[in-house]
């Protein structure tokens, strides 16, 4: 549609074009005319440099009889629009102030010319041409035709479809047009519309703006409304665009509501909103739109709705009614930066009416301004209204004296952009004027002059200008024309008086560092709901573990139902369990004490450790075999202790790795009776000190033939043998085995080796504690008989260490689970370890590397004395 209107307007432009310039050849030889002069609601200011305004001063607009059988009439407009009027004078103080800078645009004094577009596309675009063309009906031309244009830059149009279609024209002329309130995603299509800016972000941030504001709440199922035009299609479009690639919701339904007040079509969508299980109802429409619409939600009494507005109706008074507030309470919304323009109150109450008017210009909007407040008419203009009772303006009413919006800058959101705008297209002029001849931007390193300024080259300009408000924000535009986004987020807040107050709840902005970062202030916002929490809005609840997602047939993916991920599954049901999308089942993750774990290869490098250690003490033992050290304290079951303290610190690998039915029951046997053998040994050392120190005594002597070497050798091998016998009962009656174990996590499972009986591991440890009781408590008895003949107190510490460690063990092995079992069981065998190697051969090696001159027989006797 639009690429047809598009079409229409430049032939329109070429014919006027054309048909100008043959009434100026065949009429004024030197001179041009105008074809028609457009009859349009404006305002004027001289100056240097002029820029143009577009402005919504008035709500609607009538159009006269079009049956071409006369001259047609211009159309005309009424409903005057306060707040449209307000950002026209916003305009009109920001170049004041500009003109009383002396930093900006010096020398340099700014005019405007601004006109009412009357919200109709029609009559914006004849005042975006009277803007480029001027109204002057009859123009002389020089021999040269140089000169600046009428104006240098326009600042508008406000609804996304004008900016369209007027772009559309000017930017073919590279005119420049920067908008306060457009905020179609199509604009920023720079092949286009390479001359149009804008200080409001566009609907592609908003619509991003909306996404964030569904997430933090995790809505995924929401309705749309919108209108139908330009800025409701687009937005549409953009959401269902970002809603498919982030995957953050669904649309329930899409609905698009009409621009007259059609009752079926309004009855239709309210009783599809009434429908859906969507309590979230996303709106980009005009307040006009929005009050058909609720209209319809009050008559069918739709409650329960969490709203989300677009900046197009956030601050719309009109709907902020006690009558409303009960289906639009706790609306949160999408809102244009509000900022702070010093002075703009003092400019707006200096207001005054132009008795004197320029006609050229159109009709006075300070003059219909004026009417409309104080409801007076001026005399050009009051045939009939006297003799009907009504009252002339004087121009000298008070605006102090009256209750109007007109002089409410508490919230100035568009009035801001306005501001901005103004400041963009005179920051880039000054930026312009301030260059320096021979460095350029332009051809021949050239630069502009005051004398022939080209609209062309103030947009070289703009795509540049970067620039901070008092406010503190700072104004710059991207590849694209659009400015840095940021927005309020506003709610309705339903006070208990029955009014309305619409308050700042949080703030979205976009930044190069941080993306689009979103900061709620959710304590201060009011939820229209009875439990004065965010509802839920979703279509289907989140699977829980252990179940999957599969999508309802026709329906949008955030439908789905949970479906358990054992059915369907012939064998191993338990082994399988949902992905953390919920959206497959997947193999539950095995977990074991893995070689490939850091804690698997730290409880190995100990181990291996251990054993390159005793294989050390081993080697030196052995070569310092002859030594009096080393046979006064029983050689062979030194190099007996170490070999088994050695197998003691190798079968703890055993308990390293995928379990298996082999390494299952080996680990258990070999930690059994290499401890036993280990402790056995110790016994039997202790033993044999006490019937030493007995045989030593007067009568003594007997003692020793019940310990000799081939005793101890029995003794010894007895013990072990006694664990060997209880170790072959458990594997053969009840042997451990290889388990994979889901007891304990559903999203894994832990493989283990059950140790099939218990009562068999309990009498294995059973065992090794009764033969360690044992040793410690010989050793404790004899740890004061003469050094010179035992080693009962190193033995006494070594053993109270080794019980220590185990009886640690118990409870903490009890309660762990999986590989950390195995872990605590490796960790105690490798502590007990270590504890019996340093406590036993740590000193004697002391003396033997390091001081070799206490390893003599004469240094052992003496010690005793």
């Amino acid at each position: 549609m639009w690429s047809l209107l598009q079409t229409n307007l430049l032939l329109f432009i070429l014919l006027y074009s054309c048909f100008t310039s043959a009434v100026a050849s065949s009429l004024f030889p030197s001179s041009c005319q105008l074809q028609r002069q457009f009859h349009l609601n404006g305002m004027h200011k001289s100056g240097d440099v002029i820029l143009g305004g577009l402005f919504q001063v008035h709500f609607f607009s009538s159009v006269a009889d079009l049956s071409f059988t006369s001259q047609p009439q211009q159309p005309t407009c009424h409903g005057f629009y306060e707040l449209g009027f307000r950002h026209a004078q916003t305009m009109a103080f920001a170049i004041d102030e500009i003109n009383r800078s002396s930093n900006l645009l010096p020398n340099v004094t700014l005019g405007y010319t601004l006109y009412d577009n009357c919200i109709n596309l029609g009559i914006g675009f004849r005042a975006a041409l009277s803007l480029a063309s001027g109204q002057e009906e009859h123009f002389i031309l020089d021999d040269t035709c140089v000169g600046t244009t009428p104006v240098l830059g326009i600042v508008g149009d406000s609804p996304s479809a004008h900016s369209i279609a007027i772009s559309s024209t000017l930017g073919l002329y590279r005119v420049p047009m920067v908008s306060y309130f457009s905020t179609c995603s199509c604009l920023s299509n720079r092949q286009k519309y390479p001359a149009f800016f804008r200080t409001i972000p566009s609907d592609a941030f908003q619509v991003r703006a909306m996404i964030q504001i569904l997430k933090h709440f995790g809505w995924t199922w929401a309705g749309l409304l919108i209108t139908d035009d330009d800025y409701g299609l687009h937005a549409a479009r953009s959401l269902q665009s970002e809603l498919s690639l982030s995957g953050e919701g669904c649309l329930a339904y899409f609905e698009v509501l009409p621009w007259d007040k059609d009752k079926d079509e309004l009855r239709r969508i309210v009783n599809v909103m009434k429908k859906s299980t969507a309590r979230v109802v996303i709106v980009f429409a005009h307040e006009s739109v929005m009050i058909n619409l609720m209209e319809e939600v009050v008559r069918q009494n739709v409650t329960g709705l969490q709203w989300m507005a677009s900046e197009a109706w956030t601050a719309a008074a009109v709907l902020q009614t006690p009558h409303l507030m009960p289906y639009l309470g706790g609306t949160l919304g999408i809102a244009i930066r509000h900022g702070e323009i010093p002075g703009l109150m003092e400019f707006l109450l200096k207001t005054r009416p132009t008795l004197h008017y320029n006609n050229s210009y159109g009709n006075s909007m300070v003059n219909q301004f004026w009417e409309f407040i104080f409801q007076c008419r001026f005399s050009q203009a009051s045939a009939g209204w006297v003799e009907q009772g009504g009252q002339l303006c004087t121009g000298q009413e008070d605006l102090e004296n009256v209750d109007t919006e007109f002089l409410d800058i508490s919230s100035l959101r568009p009035e801001y952009n306005v501001y901005k705008a103004v400041y963009a297209l005179a920051h880039s002029l000054d930026d312009m004027l301030r260059c320096k001849p021979g460095r350029g931007p332009f051809t021949g390193d050239s630069c502009a002059t005051l004398q022939s300024l080209e609209p062309w080259q103030l947009v070289y300009y703009l795509e540049r200008v970067n620039f901070s408000t008092s406010f503190g924000d700072q104004v710059s535009f991207d590849e694209n024309g659009d400015v840095v986004p940021i927005y309020d987020v506003m709610n309705w807040l339903w006070l208990p008086d029955g009014s309305t107050e619409v308050h700042n709840v949080g703030e979205i902005k976009r930044s190069a560092f941080r993306g689009e970062e979103l900061i709620l202030d959710e304590d201060k916002i009011f939820w229209n709901f009875e439990s004065k929490k965010p509802p839920r809005s979703v279509c289907s609840e989140s699977c829980p573990p252990g179940t999957h997602m599969v999508r309802r047939k026709g329906e949008p993916k955030c439908c789905f139902d949970c479906i358990p991920c054992s059915e369907g599954k012939t064998t191993n049901k338990n082994d399988f369990w949902s992905n953390p999308e919920r959206d497959h089942c997947v193999p539950k993750k095995t977990e074991f004490l893995s070689y490939h774990d850091p804690l698997g290869i730290c409880l190995a490098a100990t181990s291996l450790l251990g054993t390159f250690i005793c294989a050390v003490v081993l080697g030196i033992f052995f070569y310092h075999r002859r030594t009096p050290i080393i046979r006064a304290n029983n050689s062979e079951l030194s190099f007996q202790l170490l070999l088994s303290l050695k197998l003691c610190f190798l079968c703890s690998l055993l308990f390293i790795g995928r379990p298996r039915m082999w390494t299952c029951q080996l680990r258990q046997a070999a930690f059994g009776i290499s401890f036993v053998l280990c402790v056995s040994c110790i016994l039997v050392k202790t033993m044999v000190v006490l019937a030493v120190f007995k045989a030593s005594k007067p009568g003594g002597g007997t003692s020793l033939k019940w310990f000799g070497v081939t005793q101890q050798r029995g003794t010894v091998l007895v013990l072990t043998s006694i664990q060997a016998a209880i170790c072959t009962t458990w594997l053969v009656s009840s042997s451990p085995f290889p388990h994979k174990n889901s007891q304990y996590h559903n999203d894994k499972i832990i493989f283990e080796c059950a140790v099939g009986s218990t009562v068999g591991f309990a009498v294995l440890l059973g065992y090794i504690g009764v033969l360690a009781f044992l040793s410690f408590l010989i050793a404790f008895l004899v740890r004061n008989l003469p050094d010179s003949f035992n080693e009962a107190k190193l033995i006494t510490f070594s053993m109270l260490i080794f019980c220590a460690v185990w009886v640690a063990f118990v409870p903490v092995y009890i309660s762990s689970t999986g590989n950390r079992a195995d872990a605590v069981e490796v960790f105690a065998i490798l502590a007990s370890s270590f504890g019996l190697l340093f406590t036993l051969f740590g000193p004697k090696c002391y003396l033997i590397l390091m001081r070799p001159e206490m390893n003599t027989k004469k240094a052992i006797m003496g010690r005793g004395k």
